[in-house]
Order: C-alpha cells, then structure tokens, then sequence
C-alpha cells in the first residue's frame, strides 16, 4: 500500500472470502461472550443456603391475626453477633412434605432466634393465669420470646391460628392431664384468640379444668385436670401442702375424663411428675405397694411400676374405644432446678437456650419417657387395626433445651419488690412462661394434624 499526501489509502478493493471470514470470527466471539455473562448470571442468582433470619408472611393473609400485628420491643434478646444463625431458611407457607414422606423426625433440632416474636402478649391475652404471667410478674428480660423450634431435616410452617380453627370447625378438642397440659391449652387459647376471642363456657370450682367455645367456628376446647390420668384421693392444697399420703387406683381411670370422652375428636393426654410424689398403690381396691410412703406394712414398688400401668390402661381405654378419636400421647418435660429442687431453694435463672451436647436429660425424666415409648408403640398398633389415630407428640428433648423459658421466681408479682436481692424466694423451673416455649408445641400439633 503507497502512502499518499502523509496517509495510507483506505479506498482498496478487499478480498471477499477475507470480509466473510472476519464476520465469522467477530460473530464466534460475540456468541462465547453472551454464553459467558449468562452463566455467570445464572451462578449469580441460582438458589443458596440462607443463615440469616428471615421476615415471611404466612400464606399471604393480612388478617391472620397475630402475624400482623407489629413485633414486641426487643429489650432482652442478646445483640445478633452472639447468636448463631439458623442453619437454613424456613417456608412458612410449606407444608412438611419432607415429614410428610416420612424422611424427618419433627422433634429433633434446635432452637434458633426469631425476632417477629410471640403471637400474643400479656397486654392482648387476659387468659395467662397469674402465676405464668412473667412479663406482668416483672421479669426484666425478655429474650426468651424470641426464639422459635427448627426440626434438623424438615421444615416446620409456623402457627396459623386461622388455618388451626377452621381444620377444626365443628369439632372439639380436649387437654387432659396435669398443670402442665393446662400451660400448653392456655398457650392455645391465647393464640386462637387473637383470631376468634375464646368464650369461657364452664370451669371447675378450682379453676383447673375449664372449657372454652369458638363460636364462629363451631369449635370448643377443653382443659381437664387430671394429672394422673387414673382415680386418685388427693390431699395436697394449690400451694402443694399435703395432709396425708395420696391414694391412686392404677387399674381405674379418672371418671372427670373418661365420662366425657365420646364429646372429643381429638385430644392430647399425659401424665408424668405427679408420679413422682409417694403414694399407695391400690388394684381392685387392694393395696399392692406404693411409692416413698415409708409404711412397714406396705411394699415399696416404685412409681416405675404405677407409671407404667396407668399409661397402658389409659392407652387401651383410647385405642380399644368404638368413640374414634385422634389423639396425642406428649411425653414427659423435664424441668430445670438447679442447685436443689421446689422444696429446696432450686433455681433456674438462665436466659439463653442449650445447644445439642450441653444438657442431658436426668435419670427420672429418662425413666418417664422409657415408658411412654414403651406403651406407644404397643398401643399405636392396636390403635391402627381398630381405626384409632395415636400419635407420639415427643416435646421432652426440644423442652429440655429451654432452661430460660420458666418463670423462675416470676412465678409471683415482684418477687424481689423491696427484698434484698440475694433473698431465696420460690422458684418455678417446671411451668413456662406465657408467652414462652410452649408456644412452639403448637407449631408441631398443627404440622401433624395437616400431614395425617
């Protein structure tokens, strides 16, 4: 090419097979560009593990009741540094297909933080009986509130009050047992009312069993305080003070349940710490032992013994009964005294949840539970065969990892209120707090209900 006038000449005829292979080169690259930014988008914005916590709304309802209304005031929950995230994302709009299919154990995992809360409070349920009622009791933390239970390999929807009450329409639902079965109802009832206000219907002249009507949905739910299950001569006061030894019937059941079973489509029953107290064993009106009664005439068997025998008779009354229920058989929950017990100045006053591996479950509770699986597995066939739907609500492990969710000495109104602070006041490490842990028990019974 001839420079002319100081530059090149630009007017030459190119070679045609030149141009096109060019073009070819030049579209080749363009392509395997664009192929390049869209696999690298594609990488950008595929599905990953989430470890932080997750604000939803469940099924897209704004007026599911507690859900829209606004989170309480963290004042107690440590800052988000200190605690471990959740180890993945939650749906709560998912059903547990995974439990569904059988592949997870609902009640194994852990306790991670949630910071939309409880569904309800102190100030918008009047039902917290006074005793549970920590915030108003004047407990100053309240980190407690702000932890929901995580099952390992499934996911677990949380509580939708208005989805619970209309599976339940025109049907009836029963808590039998004892205090503690009455804290779990109460923690129900609270939630249910920020949709459908409860309606006291009847209650006992204790004030221990109790029934509540859902008008608009049809719905009643009952508490029934039996906390052996079995017919039983009590002589101990509310403030547990007894005057003589109790008298427990193992082979005849309480009549202030069974006498009203046929009303009940579902149910939830279970026994455990009342069994730890002494008493004598009868059977056909027969003493045949008791447990801690220190009577030379009578033999000591255990409450191992009488435990087993009035689960497998309550068992059998559910599964052999042509009244079919769907009923729950909750496992023992253990407490959390420590450095001594109710009677001994035992205390629990710790504020966050254990993790997996720091607290094991001591030798009784242990004892309880190797009972209840015991006579669940044999009653849950028997139960098959003739229709009748048992299931284990398995709460001991996942409440064992709550030490913080007691009541503590909050069990009364301003227990320190011009006290020394050292002073050794009675401490609850049995009950929960309301709102509290138990609350969580109610995710996992309408997770079963609408995977049966």
């Amino acid at each position: 090419m001839k420079q002319l006038n100081g530059s090149y000449n630009l007017n030459v005829k190119k070679n045609p097979f030149s141009s096109i292979l060019v073009k070819f080169v030049i579209c080749f690259l363009l392509l395997g560009l664009a192929y390049r930014l869209y696999s690298s988008s594609y990488v950008q914005f595929s599905p990953v593990e989430v470890t932080t916590e997750t604000t939803t709304t469940i099924n897209g309802d704004d007026d599911v009741g507690p859900q829209s209304l606004p989170p309480p005031v963290i004042s107690g929950l440590p800052p988000v540094s200190t605690i471990d995230p959740p180890p993945e994302a939650v749906d709560v709009n998912k059903n547990t297909t995974s439990q569904a299919a059988g592949k997870c154990n609902l009640f194994v995992g852990d306790w991670v933080p949630d910071s939309t809360g409880p569904y309800y409070s102190n100030s918008t349920c009047s039902l917290i009986e006074g005793h549970q009622n920590c915030m108003k009791n004047g407990r100053p933390d309240t980190g407690y509130i702000y932890w929901r239970w995580n099952p390992r390999d499934c996911d677990l929807p949380k509580f939708n009050a208005k989805r619970f009450l209309d599976f339940v329409r025109n049907k009836s639902l029963a808590f039998i047992g004892d205090s503690i079965m009455r804290n779990h109802c109460q923690s129900l009832v609270c939630t249910l009312s920020q949709v459908e206000e409860a309606v006291e219907v009847y209650h006992d002249k204790q004030y221990k069993s109790k029934r509540w009507s859902f008008p608009a949905h049809n719905f009643t739910l009952s508490v029934i305080w039996s906390p052996f299950l079995a017919k039983a001569t009590i002589f101990e006061d509310d403030n547990g003070m007894s005057t003589d030894i109790i008298q427990l019937h193992l082979d005849e059941l309480d009549a202030v349940w069974t006498q009203q079973y046929n009303n009940f489509d579902y149910l939830v029953t279970a026994g455990g710490k009342w069994f730890l107290k002494a008493a004598v064993y009868y059977e056909n009106n027969t003493i045949v032992g008791c447990h801690n009664c220190q009577r030379e005439n009578i033999t000591e068997v255990g409450f191992y013994y009488a435990y087993g025998k009035v689960i497998n008779s309550t068992l059998k009354f559910i599964t052999s009964s042509k009244h079919r229920v769907y009923a729950f058989l909750r496992t023992t929950t253990p407490d959390h005294f420590e450095n001594g017990e109710w009677h001994n100045g035992g205390y629990c006053n710790r504020t966050k949840p254990f993790k997996e591996g720091e607290v094991d479950m001591n030798p009784i509770d242990e004892m309880l539970r190797k009972v209840e699986l015991e006579e669940f597995e044999m009653a849950s066939t028997i139960g098959s065969q003739n229709g009748i739907t048992l299931k284990l609500f398995d709460t001991s492990y996942l409440s064992l990892l709550r030490p913080d969710g007691h009541p503590g000495a909050y069990r009364h109104f301003q227990p320190f209120a011009g006290k020394d602070k050292n002073v050794k006041v009675q401490n609850d490490c049995l009950h929960w707090c309301l709102p509290g842990p138990v609350d969580s028990w109610n995710d996992l019974m309408l997770n079963v209900l609408l995977n049966s």
